[in-house]
C-alpha cells in the first residue's frame, strides 16, 4: 500500500469506520539517515489512533534502532514489520517477502526490533504465505515470529510469486491462526461486508485486514461494520457522494504539507483518482482524463462533466 495509506487517506478511512491502521512502509535505513522525505511516511494524527508505523529492512539491529527513532519522533501505538512486500526493489534489498526464504534472518530482524523497542510499544508483523507454491511456510514463520516476541501477525493469503494475481488462500491463513497463540489477522480478497463475515465465520482469525479494496471503495469499512451488525448489505454509494469524496481527497492532499505545490500533489493523486473511478459511468474516458490532471479545478471539471452525463435523460 505504498503511495496509498498516507496521512490523508488514513483520515478518510478512519472517518468511514477503519478500526486500526498502518502507515505506508518505510525503510529502516532511510529513518536512520534522518531523511526528511522518509520521515514524512511515518506521520499520523492522534485522531487516527490506534495506528502503527511499518518498517522494512534486513538487519535486525538497525531495524531496532530505526524503530526507537520512530518512537522518539512520535509514539505510534505499535511498530509493524513488513515481511510481505513482493516488489522487486524491496526484495532486492533483503526486505519484504525475501525474508520468507531466509527464516534465520527473519527471526533476527523480528528479535532485533522487539529488543530495540523494549516495553515501549508492541511489535507486529505482516507476512505472505510463502515465496512460491512450492515453499508455503507461513505456519512455520508464524511460530518463529511468536517465539521472537511478535504480538500479532497479519497474513496475506498469496505467495510472493503470485503478486496480487489469483485468489488468496484462506485455508493457509486459517491454519496459521490455529498454529499460534497470538492474534492472526487475515488479509486478501476482502471487498465487502459478506466477504469479511464469511472469513470471520469460517476461519480462526482474530481480525480481518482490508487493503486494495479500500483504494476504490473506502466506504468498505462502514459497509462491513453494518453487515456484521445487521446482516444486511449497504446500498451502493451514489455517484454524487463518490465524486464529493474524490474532490475532498484532492483538496486535503493539496493542503497537506507532504506534497508541496498543488501540481505535485495532483500528480501524486493520479493513480488514486483512477482507482476511485473504477465502476463509474464512462470509467475508461475518466481514467484517460484523470491521468493528466495537474489541479483540483481540473478534477472539478471532470466531476461536473461526469455527473452531468450520468444525470442526462436518455432519449430514443
Amino acid at each position: 500500500m505504498a503511495g496509498v495509506t498516507d496521512v490523508v487517506f488514513r483520515q478518510i478511512c478512519k472517518e468511514l469506520g477503519a478500526d486500526v491502521m498502518v502507515t505506508e512502509f518505510v525503510s529502516a535505513e532511510g529513518i536512520l539517515q534522518r531523511d526528511d522525505r522518509t520521515r514524512k511516511y511515518t506521520e499520523f494524527t492522534d485522531e487516527q489512533r490506534p495506528v502503527g508505523v511499518q518498517l522494512f529492512g534486513g538487519d535486525g539491529e538497525r531495524m531496532g534502532e530505526a524503530a526507537k527513532k520512530v518512537i522518539d519522533w512520535k509514539r505510534p501505538d505499535f511498530i509493524d514489520i513488513n515481511f510481505g512486500c513482493p516488489v522487486n526493489k524491496v526484495v532486492a534489498k533483503n526486505g519484504g517477502s525475501s525474508l520468507l526464504k531466509d527464516c534465520t534472518t527473519l527471526a533476527s530482524v523480528a528479535t532485533g526490533v522487539v529488543k530495540g523497542v523494549g516495553d515501549a510499544v508492541p511489535v507486529t508483523a505482516k507476512i505472505r504465505i510463502g515465496w512460491d507454491e512450492k515453499t508455503i511456510n507461513a505456519m512455520d514463520v508464524c511460530r518463529i515470529l511468536e517465539d521472537s516476541g511478535i504480538q500479532a501477525i497479519a497474513v496475506h493469503g498469496r505467495t510472493r510469486a503470485q503478486g496480487y494475481a489469483g485468489e488468496a488462500n484462506w485455508e493457509v491463513i486459517d491454519a496459521c491462526a490455529r498454529a499460534v497463540g497470538i492474534p492472526v489477522i487475515g488479509n486478501g480478497d476482502i471487498a465487502s461486508g459478506p466477504d469479511l463475515a464469511r472469513r470471520k465465520r469460517e476461519t480462526a482469525v482474530s481480525g480481518v485486514m482490508i487493503g486494495r479494496a479500500a483504494m476504490q471503495n473506502p466506504w468498505v469499512f462502514r459497509e462491513a461494520k453494518q453487515h456484521l451488525a445487521t446482516g444486511e448489505e449497504a446500498p451502493p454509494v451514489p455517484v454524487e457522494d463518490r465524486w464529493a469524496l474524490v474532490l475532498r481527497h484532492c483538496r486535503l492532499a493539496v493542503d497537506s504539507t507532504r506534497y508541496g505545490a498543488e501540481r505535485h500533489a495532483m500528480m501524486s493523486m493520479r493513480a488514486r483518482l483512477m482507482a476511485y473511478c473504477k465502476g463509474f459511468p464512462g470509467a475508461k474516458e475518466l481514467r484517460q482524463r484523470l491521468a493528466r490532471v495537474e489541479s483540483v479545478a481540473e478534477v472539478e471539471d471532470i466531476a461536473a462533466d461526469s455527473l452531468a452525463s450520468a444525470n442526462s435523460p436518455v432519449t430514443t
